[in-house]
């Protein structure tokens, strides 16, 4: 059997956009944990700003801000990671963190109060948790290096945390879908 060469062109268009479709499928799946172990980080947002409402913390902390990516850097370097990526990434992380601080703060002040809670200890409670997830997103970092490099690395992250929301359990509200996209806006390193 002859192919014609319009026959040979479209067989080849169609098999370019197959690989094509099949790599953005594979790359938003690859993408996943990351963007699961991010929106765990932002889960854990509530608690902090409990914590700062408790103790009358402000949200910005610029030196507990510098030493968590200063971690992340030294950690990310352990794993052939570029400093500058993950300054950004860690940037954007504690960013959307404190996003949502700064929302819920301001809600419950409007409302005169917070909502009924225990107390929460940030320093002992909280932060082992973060350092744990920052742990976890390095490895993600490190595995998904290839992909968040890739030209099509923006479209994967958005399809990875739109696959995300509409498949979580956990209720992610409108403020958390946000704050999800800050915290990746920085995940790709073109």
């Amino acid at each position: 059997m002859r192919f014609s060469k319009t026959k040979l062109a479209i067989f080849a268009a169609w098999t370019i956009c197959a690989q094509s479709t099949a790599r953005s499928q594979s790359a938003k799946d690859s993408l996943q944990p990351l963007v699961e172990t991010s929106a765990q980080r932002l889960l854990i947002a509530e608690r902090v700003a409990l914590a700062k409402w408790d103790s009358g913390m402000p949200v910005e902390d610029r030196s507990r801000e510098a030493q968590i990516i200063e971690h992340a850097i030294t950690a990310g370097e352990s794993k052939g990671l570029n400093q500058a990526a993950v300054s950004n990434f860690f940037r954007a992380q504690i960013e959307a963190n404190k996003l949502i601080q700064y929302s819920l703060l301001a809600e419950w002040r409007r409302a005169g109060k917070a909502p009924d809670h225990k107390s929460v200890n940030l320093p002992n409670a909280i932060r082992p948790e973060l350092d744990q997830l920052e742990t976890a997103l390095i490895e993600e970092l490190a595995k998904t290096e290839g992909i968040r490099a890739s030209a099509s690395c923006h479209s994967d992250v958005a399809k990875a945390v739109g696959t995300f929301v509409s498949s979580t359990t956990t209720k992610f509200s409108p403020l958390r879908r946000i704050a999800l996209d800050r915290a990746l806006a920085a995940a790709c390193t073109d």
